[in-house]
């Protein structure tokens, strides 16, 4: 047997967990993911077949009854995200959550102190982050629920918060592309936090980038949970600096490369040699199109025409750029939609591959057949400058070019 302590994430709907990624780096211990259905959840945790649990969506108040004892911070918030079996076998139950939404605000160099603090949604992470605002000194902590005196329809009255939080599931993976909330309606925001970390930028920060108010996701909030998480399941503790360590490297693990560029830019070409050199996957946005479609790209054009074509590729880029840790190949008209941006933005480095005019091929790319290049590049050219992150030119060879994208990430 195993002398290694047993320990793991137990909620309804893991999906794409960071989190064994996350404990792997902090210490030498099992770290599984349990998805329990509520019924699922009592007889778990009473086999007690484990050393240490943390705990997610929707069960963070719902496991206080099978815990022995809570500590005070767990007592007085009334949410326990982390739970330790001691030596006598009983559980006792923390909250972990608090030590991440406050690393989450003090990295982002947020000033609470005498302002208005707005929360969306009332479950566990939601008593943390107000446990931690009132703390900190909010002049006013208002939490928005789906029916209560404070909710979605009446949150206008509230237009004069600084500080906006969402401590619901909204937007998170695989569910993205939407916010909980408008910031039209919120007029002098000093910052947007969300405690989603995947994707790395929801609806809601993708719309606070736009307007210039400073933003942050949870993922800092997860990595310092989990530090702190495994301080207490090991009882040995951990440098502060690990939280900056693994973050970044989480960041750079999980976001996607995605090529941009001109219709025969090489990004097919490029992409394959860069998930190859990653040991990552490379998905071509064409493919996904044409396994969507049942038929050739040039027979899209045929039937539906471009505007057929463009509702497709949204389709299809919307479905592959929530992804995370992958190589993207998109189609070279994928800027000249606007809807793609948020999509594009929201997980992904974006790459622009720029290669000469003279140098593109047009067998088997209508648009490029029916278009004078030059003339195609001149339009688009603000485009790709406008999306992307960096440049890595491809007039030379190949290794040379995936070299650029290496040291651009």
């Amino acid at each position: 047997m195993s002398d290694k302590k047993r320990c793991g994430l137990i909620g309804e709907k893991l999906g794409h967990s960071f989190s064994p990624a996350i404990h792997g780096k902090l210490a030498d211990y099992e770290y599984r993911l349990y998805e329990l259905s509520p019924g699922q959840l009592g007889p778990f945790l009473e086999k007690k077949e484990y050393d240490g649990l943390n705990v997610t969506i929707p069960y963070k108040k719902t496991v206080i009854p099978y815990c022995d004892e809570l500590t005070e911070a767990a007592k007085s918030i009334g949410s326990v995200n982390t739970i330790v079996k001691r030596a006598d076998g009983t559980l006792l139950g923390h909250n972990t959550d608090y030590d991440g939404f406050m690393w989450l605000l003090k990295n982002a160099g947020a000033q609470v102190q005498g302002k208005k603090a707005v929360v969306l949604g009332t479950g566990g992470a939601s008593l943390t982050v107000q446990a931690a605002l009132r703390n900190l000194g909010a002049a006013q902590v208002v939490v928005i629920s789906r029916s209560g005196e404070d909710n979605y329809e009446n949150i206008a009255r509230h237009s004069d918060a600084k500080i906006l939080i969402n401590a619901t599931p909204v937007g998170m993976y695989p569910k993205t592309g939407v916010s909980p909330v408008d910031l039209d309606v919120f007029t002098a925001l000093e910052g947007v936090f969300d405690v989603v970390y995947n994707p790395a930028k929801t609806q809601l920060l993708l719309e606070a980038e736009k307007r210039g108010i400073p933003c942050a996701n949870g993922l800092g909030m997860l990595v310092a949970q989990a530090k702190a998480a495994c301080e207490r399941f090991t009882g040995q503790p951990i440098d502060d600096e690990k939280v900056y360590t693994i973050k970044a490297e989480m960041e750079r693990n999980t976001r996607n490369v995605m090529l941009i560029g001109m219709p025969g830019s090489g990004k097919s070409t490029v992409g394959a040699a860069l998930a190859e050199s990653l040991g990552r996957r490379l998905v071509d946005v064409d493919e996904r199109i044409v396994e969507m479609a049942g038929c050739s790209i040039p027979e899209i054009f045929a039937k539906d025409g471009e505007e057929g074509f463009r509702q497709i590729e949204h389709q299809a880029l919307c479905e592959v750029s929530k992804e995370s840790g992958l190589v993207i190949a998109t189609g070279g008209g994928v800027v000249t939609r606007p809807e793609n941006l948020d999509p594009m933005r929201q997980n992904s480095l974006i790459v622009w591959l720029l290669r000469d005019t003279a140098l593109l091929p047009k067998d088997g790319r209508p648009l490029s057949q029916t278009n004078s290049l030059t003339e195609m590049f001149k339009v688009r050219e603000p485009l790709y400058r406008a999306a992307a992150d960096c440049i890595a030119y491809n007039n030379g060879s190949l290794e040379d070019t995936v070299k650029q994208i290496l040291e651009a990430m």
